[in-house]
Order: C-alpha cells, then structure tokens, then sequence
C-alpha cells in the first residue's frame, strides 16, 4: 500500500510558476513509477508526466512539454511537478499517481493503482 499526498497548489498569474510536492509512505516507493494527472471543471482527467523508478527517464503530454519538469527524490520518498509559464488552461486539480507495474512510457491512468486527493492549481489570466 502506499498513500500520496499532494501540496504546493494555488494561485497564480499567467506565466508564473508553482512547484508541486507528492509525499508517498512506505518502504518500497522506489518500486512504484510515479505520474502526474490533472483535471479541469467538465473535463476528463488527463495525463502530464511520468517518471521511471530510478528517476532517469521522464515523459510529458505534448501540452506540457518545454514547460513542466517532473523529477523524484527516492530518499525523501517524494516526487516533484515544477510548472513554468502557466496558463489559464493549465488550471485543474492536479493528482499524484503511483504504478507497481508497467512502465512511465504508458500514459494510461490504468497502471496506476494508487492515487492522492489532489491539489487546486488555479491560474488567472
């Protein structure tokens, strides 16, 4: 088992930045690939980035892409979100997710067993 919690939403201006934090428990969060979905009012939820075990590959929605970081920290049992030039589209609820299996390239939301509650992300234009 493993329990996700979010922080480091808010409100920003377009084009600013906000970092986002997910902190897992448990021992074996090495083994977990991580992700990061968001979801907007009237929308689906949607993939923005994942992260391999190890941390040395990263993938990125087309959306996202020259903008968001993801990156992690196995010590500290933490995985990161660094989003950069905001826009008002980027605005969602944004959700941590972990993965025992398959592999950060599949984007689909079905390996990913482990979920947190979400964070706001509120960007004003």
């Amino acid at each position: 088992q493993v329990q996700l919690v979010e922080s480091g939403g808010g409100l920003v201006q377009a084009g600013g930045s906000l970092r986002l934090s997910c902190a897992a428990s448990g021992r074996t969060y090495s083994n977990y690939v991580m992700g990061w979905f968001r979801q907007a009012p009237g929308k689906e939820r949607e993939f923005v980035a994942a992260i391999s075990r190890s941390g040395t590959m990263t993938y990125y929605a087309d959306s996202v892409k020259g903008r968001f970081t993801i990156s992690r920290d196995n010590a500290k049992n933490t995985v990161y979100l660094q989003m950069n030039s905001l826009q008002p589209e980027d605005a969602a609820v944004y959700y941590c997710a972990a993965a025992p299996m398959g592999w950060a390239a599949d984007k689909n939301q079905k390996i990913y067993d482990y979920w947190g509650q979400g964070t706001q992300v509120t960007v004003s234009s």
